[in-house]
Formats: structure tokens, sequence, C-alpha cells
């Protein structure tokens, strides 16, 4: 069988994973290969922001396909989809973004603002936010904000420090040796922290003050999520460097980092390839991009989410729930117990909801379905978690 075969043959990341062989996938849809269909809440971990399969993004990869896949490194040739997805993105931007570098993974991105940050400023010290989680290289497990997951992979960068997210008084931390800070926009495995009280707009200002970069993580927020098409959007601020990745791909694994001209060009001369990727740009994958950020650009979609979160909150009200965090289609329930959450989630799934959790808030049961997903399907998803949560606790 083929969950067997997985288990044996495929590298794990969990003792225990789910398992579930995957047959096919369509809009909000998952089906395994006994049949069984599951509404899908969590999109991939915010990865599918148009679905699965949707169909502009499937006919621009057929397109592609029959064009050319890859024909060279990373930077060397012009090939359209490519070059139509930086234009594009860059667009969408604050006017200090002015170039895109593609890359393979979120986690990729990470590595190259970093670098970037400590090649433009000529500082070594990186400076995170406790909780965060950045991807799991090892520059980006340097600036990942918890020990626990990565005591065992030391040593790591040198010259790192963590601040608190949101706690204003940290931020004097930032100083004339720093080279970069960098936060998530809205913290995801934390549980959904939404920045307040202008905190990353101080943060920028001291940023400035010393000479130091602000670099966002967008890769969860990012593409629409939110209802902006980046959610430093409704924050009133403009980072240095900007690192997306997840919901930009439509499915397929991407990542970018954009910054200024004056920036981006140090990468290039002394030394010449100061980052390199062999697959950063890929046609197929730059096609599948620009499909997805054409649609979510143009269609009503992102008008849309205020009210499907809405709907979320309405349909949500439930004793048991303590909190709902996060804004737009990346919420975050929060129970009593992780205990609470764990067989909530479990249960869910069992009965056709796919749920999952976040890395570190373990009370926590997320919520991000694909930006397509119905109000039918809302209430459908709704009405199934609100029976289990009766049934786990007892409320």
């Amino acid at each position: 069988m083929l969950k067997d075969e997985f288990l044996t043959y495929q590298a794990k990341t969990t003792p225990h994973p789910l398992g579930i062989s995957i047959e096919k996938a369509k809009g909000a849809y998952l089906t395994d290969t006994d049949g069984k269909k599951y509404l899908d809440f969590v999109a991939g971990v915010s990865a599918c922001s148009l679905g699965h399969c949707h169909p502009k993004v499937t006919r621009a990869i057929r397109k592609q396909s029959r064009k050319y896949l890859h024909v060279m490194v990373y930077g060397e040739f012009a090939q359209a989809p490519a070059v139509h997805l930086c234009k594009e993105l860059i667009a969408l931007l604050p006017d200090n973004q002015e170039s895109v570098y593609l890359t393979n993974s979120g986690t990729e991105a990470i590595e190259g603002a970093l670098k970037l940050a400590k090649r433009a400023t000529g500082r070594s010290e990186l400076i995170g936010a406790q909780n965060s989680y950045h991807g799991s290289t090892h520059g980006a497990l340097s600036l990942l904000g918890s020990e626990h997951q990565k005591m065992r992979y030391r040593p790591l960068l040198p010259d790192t420090k963590f601040i608190r997210f949101n706690q204003e008084e940290d931020i004097q931390e930032i100083t004339h040796k720093t080279a970069a800070v960098i936060l998530e926009t809205i913290q995801g495995g934390a549980g959904f922290i939404m920045p307040k009280d202008d905190y990353l707009k101080k943060v920028k200002a001291r940023c400035e003050a010393v000479g130091a970069l602000l670099i966002l993580d967008e890769i969860q927020p990012g593409f629409g999520r939110t209802g902006k098409f980046f959610g430093f959007e409704h924050f009133d601020v403009s980072p240095d460097i900007v690192v997306m990745g997840k919901g930009m791909g439509g499915g397929l694994p991407v990542g970018a980092f954009t910054a200024s001209h004056q920036l981006m060009r140090l990468l290039e001369d002394q030394p010449k390839l100061g980052h390199i990727t062999t697959f950063g740009g890929n046609p197929l994958i730059a096609a599948a991009c620009l499909a997805t950020l054409r649609e979510i650009r143009d269609s009503k979609l992102m008008k849309q989410i205020p009210a499907k979160e809405a709907l979320f909150r309405k349909e949500l009200t439930h004793s048991a729930i303590k909190e709902i965090r996060g804004t737009g289609l990346m919420l975050a329930l929060l129970f009593e117990t992780a205990e609470e959450a764990n067989q909530i989630i479990l249960k869910c799934i069992d009965r056709g909801l796919m749920l999952f959790w976040l890395l570190w808030e373990k009370k926590a049961v997320r919520i991000s379905p694909p930006l397509t997903v119905t109000e039918k399907e809302i209430i459908k998803g709704c009405t199934i978690l609100k029976s289990v949560i009766d049934e786990v606790t007892g409320c």
C-alpha cells in the first residue's frame, strides 16, 4: 500500500505523520486513495492560495511545459515567465522595492536576505524575535526563536540575538552593531500574533536611526491571505527587504526576496555570484506564480477576505474557543489545553475536515483555507468543527 511504502522509503519529519494517501485534489477538497474527501482548511499550510489545481495555474503550467523547462542557472538568460513575474511583483510593492531575486523556497530566500543585509551594512549582528520561525536551513535556523528546535544543530551563526515581539522596550537592543532585524509580519508558529501599537513602524524607525535593515518575512501572510497583497500593508511600514514564498506558487515550490537596486546589486560583484541558485526562477514555476499573482490581483478574492473572516468568526462562536487570533484567512483558534487542540484536529480530519497544528503554540488550531473557499464551504467546515469541539470539550 502507498502509506506503507511512504513510511518505509520516504524520510519523515515526525515519528507519527498523518500518512493520508492522496489520490487527487481540486479546489478546496482533497481525496484519498480510498475515495474519502476532505474539506481543506489548511491549503498546504498557506501555500495553495487559489486552492488545488486552479485552472488558470494548471493552464499556465501546461502552456509553459510545451515551450521549455530549465535551460540555464538563475540570472543568465532572459526567460519571459520569470521576467514578467518580477516586473508585476515589483509593481505591487513599495517604491523602495525595485528588484526580485527568485529562489526555490522561502527558507532559501531568508538565506539570501540575511547575506544581503550583512553585505550591505558590513555588520554581522542579526536580530530575530522570540518564538519566530523562518525556515530550517542553518541561517534561517539561527534566527529561529525556539532553542528546543535548534539546540541539537549548534554551532549556528554567531552574533545572533532575540527580542520579544511587540515589546517596545526591547527595540533598544537594535544598535549600530546590528546588520538587520528580521521579523515575521504576523508571527505564524507563535500563534498568528499580530503586531500592535505601531510596533513594526517603531522597529523600522530604530533601524533607520542606527543604520540597520528591516527584513520582513511575508512567507505566510503574503499573496492576499490577509486581505492585502502583503501583510505589512496593514501597518504602514516599508521594509528594506521583503521575503516571500508559500502562497506565491499556486502549489509549486518557490520563494523570493526583494530590495532596492542599490542593495541587490551588491550580490553581483566582489565577489561575483554573491548568491547563486540553479533552479531559482524556473520557467515552469514562474509561470505558475505569474498566473497566481494575476488571479489574486485582478479578481475579487482579496476584497472578499474580510467577509470570509467575519463569517468564520461568526460561525465559530463557542464557549470552548478562548480566542481567535490572526486576520483574514490566517486564523488560529485557541483552546484551554494542547490536548484539546490536538484531539479536535485529529477528530476533524477523521470526519473529513482538514485542520493542522501551529509550531510553537500547542493550544492552537490552524485555519488557513484557500482564498477561494466559498461561504458554503466555510459554514460546512465550521459545522463539523463545532460538533467536534462539543464532543471533545463537553461544552
